[in-house]
């Protein structure tokens, strides 16, 4: 009850905030029902975490974060109180998220995960996806949603930090058009112990991303105030 109450007063500051620094532009190819999905997005400012939740203004949707978030004061804790998922440094590691991730799914929540596991290179482009977000759609069977996202490169402020003692340094997007470009829920079914299969499945969410990128930038081109994605 605490946590859906923290999560709904979350979302109006966070959409109010949005609606004030930013050109949002959030565009839904249909009408998403009620249900756990897995929204799986490239990452191109260190706010994706949190502007992502815009788009699924009608259901709780958990992010997977860095760990390292979850290290600064008071912050972590709020992070944890409304259930964001951290994600400890290394592949294996890594995997204990996409556990509490589908302990989330099971219990018929959403989850966002950044199919980069970093933030995309700042003079354009994406990176290899990881496998995460494909183990978790095979492991569970939630319905896979895409989510391209597309800024301004040129207006990301890279912010240097130290958490828990450790040098940290992140490209931050603090106000121009943000775009989100929201696809067609796809389900990937098959063995999720193939690990070629399972990057095959990776892939083609990663295409899938691309494309929606590439549209969301499109909108923004059309506005004259476009990036290149590449």
């Amino acid at each position: 009850m605490f946590r859906t109450l923290l999560y709904k007063i979350s979302y109006i500051v966070l959409r109010t905030y949005a609606l004030i620094m930013f050109r949002l532009d959030v565009y839904h190819y249909q009408r998403l029902g009620i249900g756990p999905k897995i929204y799986v997005c490239n990452h191109p400012s260190a706010i994706d975490p949190f502007l992502i939740h815009l788009a699924a203004p009608r259901e709780q949707m958990n992010v997977l974060i860095t760990q390292k978030a979850f290290n600064v004061p008071f912050f972590g804790k709020y992070l944890r109180a409304v259930g964001e998922i951290p994600v400890p440094l290394g592949l294996e590691n890594g995997m204990a998220a996409i556990d509490q991730a589908e302990r989330h799914l099971r219990a018929g929540r959403s989850v966002a995960i950044f199919i980069e596991g970093h933030i995309s290179p700042i003079e354009g482009g994406f990176l290899r996806p990881r496998t995460g977000a494909a183990h978790l759609a095979l492991r569970t069977g939630a319905p896979v949603v895409p989510v391209g996202i597309a800024l301004r490169r040129d207006m990301t402020v890279n912010i240097s930090s130290k958490i828990s003692g450790d040098k940290s340094e992140a490209y931050w997007y603090l106000r121009g058009p943000y775009s989100i470009t929201v696809g067609n829920p796809i389900r990937f079914e098959g063995n999720v112990d193939d690990r070629k299969y399972v990057r095959h499945v990776s892939e083609l969410m990663m295409h899938e991303i691309r494309i929606l990128a590439h549209e969301s930038e499109g909108r923004m081109r059309r506005l004259k105030l476009a990036p290149a994605l590449t």
